[in-house]
């Protein structure tokens, strides 16, 4: 009589157990990227560890994978939907299959500089942007800055004519390749852990990305000019699965949600930091000309891009564009 009864309680008390232990075990959030730890987007998510884990000890676990070392640039996405990570910050340009909206982060010369980006980031339109693929299960936590880009090549590049016919490496961006077919130039797709060797070999001539990525890897030895065009915006969208988000715990996520606003903080600060300390170590390798746009030369390349935004009007939205432009102009 009393055995099943023993035999029943002795269950429950494992089960309470397992329960307890599995209930102690931590949630792990593996953050992937493709760039160096050095970078603004690299030292963000070493800091989102360190501050995750001294403020939600035991509760929380950030594994960091840089340089591509788990996923490279075209799996990270769909390791994010399949739950194989739970954080990555991939650049704007990679969007636009889950919204065409983002897109507007790719129109060339839409942003004057990076004070602008960020009115426009902070703004409501930015703002909406970040839920814009909830659907697709992507919710977007926040924009961390990488810097605008900069031209670089093996030839000088003062006037839009001078990269006619050259190769540029681009993210795969509908965007991007018309911005260099508008100046007569060949755009080819490589994934960012390419692009070193693919300067050096010849496979591409000419690339666009901030002093950051130039310098850490290390394009500056195989690109002999760099024009300072500030052409555009590479920034990224720091990302979850929305599943994963919102099973979280209501008390983890709120903390999770302000360690990620002070991280956004510290990481778009240092990277203009960064992004001309880098240029300096540039100069002083003396691999490299940097190349000054007069304001005259920059408006050229401007102009010849500029048709560009219409072609993607429908797909982003005019009154969006519109409100972007808007932010050039200080309140």
């Amino acid at each position: 009589m009393f055995k099943p009864m023993w035999k029943a309680l002795v269950c429950t008390l494992a089960l309470s157990a397992l329960g307890s232990a599995m209930a102690a075990d931590p949630v792990v959030i593996k953050f992937s990227h493709v760039v160096a730890e050095q970078t603004p987007k690299g030292q963000g998510a070493l800091l989102f560890k360190k501050l995750v884990e001294e403020r939600l000890p035991g509760k929380v676990k950030v594994e960091v994978y840089p340089n591509s070392s788990l996923f490279g640039d075209g799996k990270e996405m769909e390791a994010l939907l399949l739950g194989d990570v739970q954080m990555i910050a991939p650049s704007l340009a990679k969007f636009e299959q889950y919204t065409k909206t983002v897109q507007l982060f790719d129109l060339p010369f839409l942003f004057d500089d990076i004070s602008a980006v960020d009115r426009f980031q902070l703004s409501p339109e930015g703002q909406k942007l970040l839920k814009s693929m909830e659907s697709k299960n992507i919710t977007g936590l926040a924009y961390w800055h990488n810097g605008m880009k900069q031209l670089s090549a093996n030839k000088p590049l003062r006037a839009p004519k001078d990269a006619r016919g050259l190769k540029f490496r681009v993210q795969a961006s509908a965007v991007l390749e018309e911005q260099f077919k508008a100046v007569r130039a060949n755009p080819r797709k490589m994934s960012f852990a390419e692009v070193y060797q693919g300067l050096q070999t010849g496979v591409v001539n000419g690339a666009e990305n901030p002093y950051s990525n130039i310098y850490s890897q290390k394009m500056h030895e195989v690109q002999k000019y760099i024009t300072e065009s500030n052409h555009g915006v590479l920034d990224y969208m720091l990302i979850t699965n929305t599943k994963f988000w919102n099973g979280l715990p209501p008390d983890i996520r709120t903390e999770l949600d302000k360690i990620v606003v002070e991280v956004t903080a510290q990481v778009n600060k240092e990277a203009a930091q960064l992004n001309e300390h880098d240029k300096q170590r540039i100069l002083e390798a003396k691999t490299t000309e940097i190349i000054t746009l007069t304001p005259e030369q920059r408006n050229e390349w401007r102009e010849q891009m500029k048709p560009v935004w219409k072609m993607f009007e429908g797909d982003i939205g005019a009154d969006l564009i519109k409100a972007a432009e808007a932010s050039n102009k200080a309140q």
